[in-house]
């Protein structure tokens, strides 16, 4: 089983995956999977409140993927050991959470994976750099990079695809207050060539359908 779910900002909203808000999980095991589209927050400063929190996933029956948002410690993310993981490279929380790096292609039971995280902090002008905030929320050039050479290894098809921003048509949908930036173009132009049954995003903090593909998450677990 594979589940997709909105941002969990670590402690903020991760109580959606307790199991009285998310009982499926009762039958899961460590073989299925939720996949958290950015915001995840478990990797942010060590405190004993993000430890607790890590280890109450880690007990979890399922195994947590994350992709990272705008809200994310980069620093340490990035020192986070690497290993291969379903046909990709991952960065390694604890045993059954792992981050899901940009641009990287995914094989899950079976479904294919591209993945593409980051975005634009809307409140960074209340943020402090290095504490709060980190530049590495927009990607590097090695990320498009990263993500093109894959895009076109697989011929631009794929199962899912899994981003925190929206592609800037799909952004002014949903909230069309949001600027319109380097990532959300480059989404744009990979939903020009695109082909995938359905496109997850989080960072909206909304739970609504665009469209047959497109979805936004927050509070929802949808199965896939």
């Amino acid at each position: 089983m594979i589940y997709i779910t909105g941002d969990t900002h670590i402690p903020v909203d991760v109580q959606k995956l307790s199991t009285k808000r998310f009982p499926e999980q009762k039958k899961m095991t460590k073989d299925d999977y939720i996949v958290i589209c950015g915001d995840f927050g478990g990797v942010w400063d060590g405190s004993n409140e993000e430890k607790y929190w890590i280890k109450w996933l880690k007990n979890k029956n399922f195994t947590t993927l994350f992709i990272d948002g705008n809200h994310e410690n980069f620093e340490m993310l990035y020192n986070l050991p690497t290993v291969e993981f379903c046909g990709g490279i991952a960065h390694k929380v604890e045993d059954g959470i792992y981050h899901l790096i940009r641009g990287e292609v995914y094989s899950i039971d079976g479904n294919k994976f591209f993945v593409f995280g980051g975005a634009s902090s809307h409140d960074k002008e209340y943020r402090t750099e290095g504490k709060n905030w980190w530049a590495a929320e927009m990607p590097s050039e090695q990320d498009y990079k990263n993500a093109e050479e894959n895009l076109r290894k697989n011929n631009f098809n794929f199962d899912f695809i899994i981003t925190h921003s929206a592609p800037t048509s799909v952004q002014k949908e949903v909230a069309p207050r949001y600027e319109v930036n380097k990532i959300t173009e480059f989404l744009e132009e990979v939903k020009k060539n695109i082909a995938c049954r359905k496109w997850f995003f989080g960072h909206y903090h909304r739970d609504i359908v665009i469209d047959e593909k497109f979805t936004a998450l927050f509070d929802k677990i949808l199965e896939v």
